[in-house]
């Protein structure tokens, strides 16, 4: 009993509890799981009359656990696109936010990575991630709890990737972390059990008082606490 509308460019955050169906939504919308009932329409076809690999082929995912390969980090952004120029790596790397560590790099970007980027900070490899979903000009980018392992400078870093990344893709984001996800055009809380308690945009969700103004209130209390606790 789901009904939602997202508009082109838009960027649409779910939050809920392990297991109100967060993730369930956007391996729908990729049909990694095919539906019994209802209808999922991409500009107006449904999706199940769309061949499967031209479907995902307009989609990029970005999660949690970030894998990357041996080779040098160009290499590795551009596995979105193989044809994709220098130039265009280049640009992805700035739409993420990793342009900058990277021109700082030894080697920029002809560094060559061990595999899965062990010779990067966890930061350093999600920003690539990000970059390589970029240059692969998604029209729908679903990011699925992509900074729930990342320090705040971090996560600062890719949540200004995502405000970068609006401008080409319709967003949808999966995070615990509410600050990631506060400047949604909309966010959508979720039930126990999969249903949509509420959606709307940060403030009108505060305003509500529902369960997502209830995690708000527990995390700044969270925060106060820390920081009249601290020395």
């Amino acid at each position: 009993n789901i009904s939602l509308y997202a508009k082109p460019g838009q960027k649409i955050a779910f939050v809920g509890s392990t297991g109100a169906g967060k993730t369930t939504i956007t391996n729908l919308i990729n049909r990694f799981y095919e539906i019994d009932e209802g209808s999922i329409l991409f500009d107006g076809i449904d999706i199940r009359r769309i061949k499967k690999q031209d479907l995902r082929s307009t989609m990029s995912i970005v999660l949690q656990d970030v894998h990357l390969f041996e080779g040098t980090i160009a290499d590795n952004i551009r596995y979105g696109r193989l044809d994709a120029t220098d130039e265009e790596v280049v640009e992805a790397a700035k739409l993420a936010n990793a342009h900058y560590f990277i021109k700082n790099l030894p080697k920029g970007y002809d560094t060559m990575l061990t595999m899965d980027g062990q010779n990067l900070s966890q930061g350093e490899r999600q920003l690539l991630s990000i970059a390589r979903a970029a240059i692969a000009n998604p029209t729908v980018l679903i990011l699925d709890e992509a900074t729930s392992a990342l320090d705040v400078e971090n996560e600062a870093n890719i949540v200004a990737a995502i405000g970068e990344l609006r401008q080409q893709a319709t967003v949808l984001i999966i995070a615990h972390r509410l600050h990631t996800i506060a400047a949604a055009d909309l966010i959508v809380s979720l039930t126990e059990d999969g249903g949509v308690e509420a959606q709307g945009t940060h403030e009108e969700l505060i305003a509500a008082g529902g369960t997502y103004a209830r995690f708000w209130e527990r995390l700044h209390s969270a925060q106060g606490w820390q920081l009249t606790a601290a020395p």
